[in-house]
């Protein structure tokens, strides 16, 4: 994740940088799911049976907090259509894990947000646009007005919700939308998700945008992080899956604040960009653990190892390649000055495109000119 909003305050204000404590894991803990979204990478359904047993869930918690893993995200399919979903939260936080609850807020109601709201630290709600653009996309009209619905109950409350937002050739013009949604009702966070090449993410591969599309549309989220900012506006940006978003942030911060550049230059290296494999994991709704949750295969299964074993570099190749900073990339990546800061971006949709784990992410948008480091 690519916290702009924090990264401009804490460098422009000599702030400490919020450093990620620990590793973050998004468990899918089911692939049931009351919505068909076009670009789900899990491809969930209703349908679908839930094969993680509660007891073996129990038992790996504990291994995760022992392996550095201080954030789990409930995801799915929808997290909210399993029974034990407060037993395992509230066992997180005996843990001392810090959880996040991502939904597509269609189960919270009044009867229930109270206690959804008491057990997670944060809840993020998928809206994917206006009404007719989020119901097409998430496939189940009226989708669009419960998941508004489910954010304003938590806001009610007084709780920390984000809307999280897809961004493809389908939803696009809808992005000026989210960020006048979130004025309007006064959603503290936004986090917008660049599309991965995975389940029907990788189906429906023609969603995604073309480079023109995704640099304007980066551009004016750099515009609106820079502007809410400047005045005053409580409202925080992040975005997901393109950490090349970083390069592009920094040739504009060193524009609006040349002095502070190079310190943000160094928080950027430290924050390290994609972290799949080294401080970002997955494991997905059969047990299978993935360095990310699009990741093309998977390095083990908590039903036939232990997950301690999984998890150690030791004796994974591609653990450590993943984990080398920076990674080594083929392509335009090999000759990029900034490579220290992205990392390489995706190696799922490099696999997905290129069949090559080590090839350059195909979505990077920068040209060879901007690639290229100023100091060289």
């Amino acid at each position: 994740m690519f916290r702009l909003s924090n990264l401009i305050s804490s460098v422009v204000e000599d702030k400490k940088p919020r450093v990620l404590d620990g590793s973050i894991a998004i468990w899918n803990f089911t692939n049931r799911c009351n919505l068909s979204c076009m670009h789900c990478y899990s491809k969930a359904e209703l349908s679908s049976k839930d094969l993680l047993t509660t007891q073996k869930i129990m038992e790996t918690l504990p291994k995760l907090k022992e392996n550095g893993i201080k954030f789990l995200i409930f995801s799915g399919g929808e997290p909210m259509t399993r029974k034990d979903l407060f037993e395992i939260a509230n066992r997180c936080k005996e843990l001392g894990i810090i959880t996040y609850l991502s939904t597509n807020g269609l189960y919270l109601n009044p009867s229930n947000v109270q206690k959804v709201v008491d057990t997670f630290n944060y809840i993020g709600i998928s809206i994917d646009g206006d009404e007719t653009q989020h119901d097409n996309f998430r496939g189940l009209k009226g989708s669009f007005k419960k998941s508004l619905e489910a954010v304003k109950l938590v806001r009610k409350i007084g709780a920390k919700v984000g809307i999280r937002f897809t961004i493809t050739k389908e939803t696009l013009e809808s992005l000026p939308f989210i960020f006048k949604l979130a004025e309007e009702n006064d959603i503290p966070k936004i986090y917008i998700s660049h599309l991965v090449y995975s389940g029907r993410g990788l189906d429906n591969l023609k969603m995604d945008l073309d480079f023109d599309q995704r640099r304007k549309a980066v551009n004016f989220i750099l515009d609106k992080a820079f502007e809410y900012y400047e005045n005053g506006k409580n409202i925080e940006i992040v975005t997901g899956n393109m950490e090349q978003d970083a390069i592009l942030f920094l040739a504009r911060f060193g524009q609006k604040y040349p002095m502070k550049k190079d310190e943000m230059k160094k928080r950027l290296i430290s924050w390290g960009g994609n972290s799949a494999g080294r401080k970002l994991l997955n494991i997905d709704s059969i047990g299978s653990v993935k360095p990310d949750p699009f990741f093309p295969f998977s390095i083990g299964n908590i039903y036939k190892s232990n997950f301690s074993d999984i998890w150690s570099s030791e004796g994974s190749e591609l653990l450590q390649k993943l984990r080398a900073n920076p990674r080594k990339i083929g392509g335009k990546c090999e000759n990029c000055g900034y490579l220290s800061i992205c990392n390489g971006g995706s190696r799922s949709r490099a696999y997905a495109i290129h069949d090559d784990l080590w090839a350059e992410d195909p979505s990077c948008y920068l040209s060879d000119e901007e690639i290229k480091n100023e100091e060289n």
